[in-house]
């Protein structure tokens, strides 16, 4: 089966060309360094992760470049609202770019413990203003643009193709113009390129340019390093499903004006979005919980993204403290069954999986192929550990392979525990063994008998004798 991904500009599943052979140019949006990130946006980081590792698992060679947004973002993204950088400094008492610096390496801390490989290109926004205001003459010279009230805009009405990504049509853009919106835009969707005195006075941070000392707009600061270090044109730009219908339109839109090149990018990945009691996750509504929560309750950061592979990116996923449970526990009993495996081969791999092992590995990455379908994946990882017949040490190297997409840092698991038992391990099974022991003084047969099927799932066989309950490793 060919690699093939939903594009959302096409609305459909496609099978996946690159540009050019073995490579691939991807560009995927980075965080706004106001605030922590949520678990909501974290999602869209191990979509781009998991995306990533599965095209060089397939022998892609790949260029992830992630943008650090530091400057122009409002909180409105058609141009309306406060800075977020600006508001956060004077929130905090702190310079804006002591914020930026704060909040960057509190993200990139947070990737980290999520197992999400550092992209190989990080570029912030405030380092490439040049880049930014060369590739905006661009698309002025190309008669996009108009000036009006201190701000260069972008006239959509010159690019007739505006809103295809959102399915938006050009002839019905006026409508649903927002209270006090910009008196200076033509169309309501027209969009800022440049900033002078218009929008906010005494501004931090501002840059001489060819229409006055100001500050970028936002959907510009994509634009212009993506093609920085990509090109022109390149494969495959990713960001969560609210950048559709304003940041990625906007972006198509003045790219393509400035290059001449269509499609500026070929694929366009959308994750959707992570629900808490049915509304999205929000810093702006103040419903929104950091990766640092979970942690102070006790949950690994990799509980997690193994909570995230159990759902398919495009699907919206409930986030519950229950949910999460449940996938700490699933992962738990994955490192047991792993555990054991490594001891039944020995702690050594074989070099090369054959046997069903690698019908095993055949099928992971065929749900890889499709669309990225990490549940299936993550089904048979399941299936390989839960299979006695398969050889162990070709099993050992297919969970390993496998693990190279998944990011769950197994073989750290295994190595961090060989030789001895995990103690908070051996308190959860000597508490389920006292647990299972009531149950059968209370005559609750039923519920003994599932403790003993719940540590048997993972592994552990339990064996009464006349000095009481004792446990061992099912291999």
């Amino acid at each position: 089966m060919a690699f093939a991904l939903y594009n959302t500009l096409g609305r459909k599943v496609e099978v996946f060309q690159p540009i050019t052979t073995g490579k691939v140019g991807f560009y995927g949006c980075g965080p706004t360094v106001y605030n922590y990130a949520h678990l909501g946006n974290l999602r869209a980081y191990v979509t781009h992760d998991l995306l990533t590792r599965t095209l060089r698992c397939l022998g892609y060679e790949v260029t992830h470049v992630m943008n650090i947004t530091d400057v122009g973002h409002l909180s409105g993204d058609d141009d309306s609202g406060d800075d977020k950088m600006v508001k956060s400094a004077a929130e905090r008492g702190k310079t804006v770019l002591e914020v930026a610096d704060f909040y960057t390496r509190a993200f990139f801390h947070d990737t980290g413990r999520l197992g999400i490989i550092r992209p190989a290109v990080v570029c912030k926004a405030t380092d490439h203003i040049d880049d930014m205001i060369a590739l905006i003459r661009r698309i002025e010279a190309n008669g996009y643009t108009y000036f009006a009230g201190g701000n260069l805009y972008f006239d959509i009405s010159k690019f007739p193709s505006y809103g295809e990504l959102a399915g938006l049509r050009l002839d019905e853009s006026r409508i649903q113009a927002r209270t006090g919106a910009d008196e200076y835009k033509r169309n309501p969707r027209d969009f800022v390129l440049w900033f002078t005195r218009s929008k906010f006075e005494n501004r931090a941070l501002v840059w001489d340019s060819p229409w006055g000392r100001g500050y970028p707009g936002w959907h510009i600061e994509c634009s212009a390093m993506s093609i920085k270090y990509l090109g022109d044109r390149f494969d495959i730009h990713a960001g969560g499903i609210d950048h559709i219908p304003i940041h990625h339109t906007n972006e198509i839109a003045q790219s393509e004006a400035a290059t001449g090149k269509r499609p500026w990018v070929r694929y366009w990945v959308h994750n959707e979005f992570l629900l808490t009691d049915k509304d999205k996750m929000s810093k702006s509504a103040g419903t929104f919980l950091t990766l640092q929560a979970l942690t102070d309750r006790g949950y690994d950061p990799l509980d997690y993204r193994y909570f995230l592979l159990g759902g398919h990116y495009r699907s919206q996923l409930q986030f519950s403290w229950e949910a999460l449970e449940g996938a700490r526990n699933a992962r738990k009993s994955l490192r047991d069954r792993l555990r054991a495996l490594s001891a039944k081969a020995g702690g050594k791999a074989a070099g090369d999986p054959g046997g069903s092992a690698a019908e095993y590995t055949g099928a992971f990455l065929k749900a890889m192929e499709d669309d990225l379908s990490s549940p299936r994946a993550l089904a048979e990882l399941w299936g390989l550990l839960k299979d006695n017949a398969a050889d162990p040490a070709d099993a050992l190297a297919a969970v390993l392979d496998m693990d190279r997409v998944l990011g769950l840092n197994l073989e750290a698991d295994i190595h961090e525990r060989n030789g001895a038992e995990d103690p908070a391990l051996v308190r959860e099974i000597e508490r389920l063994i006292a647990e299972r022991g009531a149950a059968k003084k209370a005559r609750d047969f039923a519920k003994a008998d599932a403790v003993r099927a719940a540590l048997k799932e993972r592994g552990i066989i339990l064996e009464d004798g006349p000095a009481g309950t004792v446990w061992r490793r099912e291999w």
